[in-house]
């Protein structure tokens, strides 16, 4: 498993650099209001918390860091009037009575502090919908830094990480998804969902296992320069 991201390479015939297929560190709504200390989704903030979400999370951000590999954190937010949001689901209805749900610039849309959020990080916000390419800059932004493929963190694998990943593989990016690092309510359901359905997307792996395959490629970026 620690040469995950080789392999891809390989399924493409190119080499083995990590140059050679720019990859990113992405992360879905892993906010102190989603799922931390001010979560509205408390039985997600209990999951995540299990799994180790929010630290895992960190630990390939931090190392995405080093190895200057963006870091792209998507998050919600929304106006007090709500004005550019849709209440066009039953999730957006509920979630929407309540006027301080994820609003901009309150605490409650603040990144997780396990990601210890970094001045070269990128923060792209959303304020319709229920995944992060549709009306955003993510698309342009992972296209003019060169990124092929993304590494996904985050929550949930009820919704929003299904959505992104069947969004990445659409625009034509390959996906990896920390297994730990990501999650869905409850979570034996979370589990399914990677089983049956996108481990046909992406490719699956702990965060140990991409620690030791992104460093392998660090590693191996450095020896050929």
């Amino acid at each position: 498993m620690a040469v995950l991201l080789q392999d891809v390479l390989k399924a493409q015939g190119r080499s083995n650099e990590l140059s050679a297929l720019p990859c990113a560190v992405v992360t879905m709504e892993l906010q102190r209001g989603v799922m931390g200390d001010l979560a509205s989704f408390p039985d997600l903030a209990a999951v995540a918390k299990s799994v180790g979400v929010p630290e895992h999370a960190g630990e390939l951000a931090a190392l995405g860091r080093e190895l200057h590999i963006p870091v792209v954190h998507c998050t919600a937010e929304f106006r007090s009037d709500r004005a550019g949001t849709l209440t066009n689901t039953p999730l957006h209805t509920t979630l929407l009575r309540n006027p301080a749900h994820l609003l901009e610039e309150t605490p409650a849309t603040e990144l997780i502090p396990e990601l210890r959020l970094s001045p070269a990080d990128i923060v792209l916000p959303r304020r319709h919908g229920v995944s992060p390419f549709t009306g955003t800059n993510l698309d342009a932004t992972l296209r003019n830094l060169g990124v092929q493929t993304l590494i996904v963190t985050g929550v949930s694998l009820n919704i929003g990480v299904i959505g992104l990943c069947i969004e990445e593989v659409n625009l034509g990016y390959s996906v990896v998804i920390a297994t730990d690092a990501v999650c869905g309510v409850p979570l034996d359901f979370g589990q399914e969902i990677l089983t049956h359905s996108l481990r046909l997307l992406a490719i699956l792996a702990t965060t140990a296992e991409l620690l030791v395959a992104l460093r392998s490629e660090g590693a191996s970026g450095q020896d050929n320069l």
